[in-house]
């Protein structure tokens, strides 16, 4: 049901195009937000104690939301994070063409799962969080099909978790996947947008 009433405004604490591109084809109206959050050294500590690939997504989302929080009072921020399991372990982004050439290397014939969490804070305080997971069974590839793929493909996308995106060329480098396509693109739109009907940001 439609409220007369002023909602909170609702801020993506993200720059990503894939995120905002998926809050805009949904209908939301936000702003994006920078978080100036350092996620490197933000899970430093945790992964020297070995911390899981889900605490780690679920604490730079937090991380990002209550970052953008502070400084934008009164509004529902969104923090997001994925990050990828690996062998049981939390699995780095690339660096470099080199890295991401090892890292499909590495992948190649294995699966490997993605943890993509969301916060949602309000004046410094998370008043929602959750988090899905996919499994992705990656084809096995040789030497050839990685260097035809590395190609194809800009470094926002290199660079990223798993050295794809699944909504361009990196479709092809699977044979299988489980699990929801907004938690693989990084955002459980599902979960989220029932999140903010049940906070009043968005209309029931």
């Amino acid at each position: 049901m439609n409220d007369d009433r002023k909602r909170p405004a609702i801020v993506l604490a993200s720059t990503s195009p894939s995120r905002q591109a998926l809050l805009k084809n949904a209908g939301i109206t936000f702003k994006a937000i920078k978080p100036a959050v350092d996620e490197r050294a933000a899970e430093a500590p945790y992964l020297r104690i070995g911390a899981t690939p889900a605490f780690l997504a679920a604490l730079l989302s937090r991380e990002k939301a209550l970052d953008v929080s502070r400084r934008a009072p009164d509004a529902f921020v969104i923090g997001g994070d994925q990050v990828m399991e690996f062998a049981g372990k939390p699995y780095s982004k690339p660096e470099s063409r080199t890295e991401a050439r090892a890292h499909l290397q590495r992948l190649s014939g294995r699966s490997h799962t993605l943890i993509s969490a969301f916060a949602i804070a309000c004046n410094g305080v998370v008043v929602h969080e959750a988090a899905e997971t996919a499994t992705l069974h990656m084809r096995p590839l040789d030497d050839q099909a990685i260097e035809r793929y590395l190609a194809l493909i800009p470094d926002d996308t290199l660079f990223s978790s798993g050295v794809y995106q699944l909504e361009g060329p990196g479709v092809q480098l699977f044979s299988r996947i489980e699990g929801d396509f907004f938690t693989i693109l990084g955002l459980p739109m599902l979960s989220l947008l029932e999140a903010l009907r049940k906070l009043g940001a968005i209309d029931e």
